[in-house]
């Protein structure tokens, strides 16, 4: 493989990121009211979260963006694959967030709200000061090894032709015969090296939440 190869792989490093990054941040905020109806004491709100973390979370990551791209987007609505690869992997990931917030929610013990009360907290200072720090310490690791996982399913976008590192590699390797072994080792020594910097972040994040928590 040639300089001017990798060159043209590192070139989808944008996309990858683009791609992951506004998949997780679409999923981390549909992920909230799913959440919401999942630990509501409404059973139509709690049954139709319980359906939809299923239906999202059962069908594969590719048959959603095939779904997106190739059936609603050849019909009456035009989407692009950019936001068809985003939107696909946004509610897949929205489904998994809520299950993941849902688990945090559940380590906070029901007495620090009652603490909280006896204070003489309002219910903002309550949920700002005592329980985000807590629920994002809890949440940060799972949402962390999850992003890392989506990095990952990222490379399904270039199914649909996005630019991404994986859609390059392929076009390249059908160019140089036999440097096939190279291209796809050199792609994926590159979703490494994005990975490497997400769990470093994450790590430190951690640590200044756990010292918060603990003062």
């Amino acid at each position: 493989m040639t300089a001017e190869g990798a060159l043209l792989i590192a070139g989808g490093i944008s996309w990858t990121v683009i791609v992951t990054l506004c998949a997780f941040g679409l999923g981390a905020a549909l992920g909230v009211p799913i959440c919401a109806m999942h630990v509501s004491r409404s059973r139509v709100l709690h049954g139709l979260a319980v359906v939809l973390i299923v239906i999202l979370r059962s069908v594969p990551p590719i048959v959603w963006i095939f779904l997106l791209y190739f059936g609603i987007g050849s019909g009456w609505l035009s989407i692009g694959p950019v936001p068809a690869a985003i939107v696909a992997l946004g509610v897949i990931t929205a489904a998994n967030m809520a299950e993941i917030y849902r688990g945090a929610l559940k380590s906070i013990h029901p007495g620090q709200w009652d603490a909280s009360h006896a204070l003489g907290l309002s219910a903002w200072s309550e949920f700002k000061d005592v329980m985000v720090p807590q629920l994002f310490r809890v949440t940060l690791p799972s949402a962390t090894t999850y992003l890392i996982g989506l990095l990952k399913d990222s490379a399904i976008a270039s199914t649909i032709g996005v630019m991404e590192i994986t859609y390059l590699a392929g076009y390249l390797a059908s160019k140089q015969f036999g440097a096939a072994l190279q291209i796809f080792a050199f792609a994926g020594a590159l979703y490494i090296l994005i990975s490497l910097p997400l769990a470093a972040v994450a790590r430190v994040a951690d640590a200044r939440l756990r010292a918060k928590v603990a003062q």
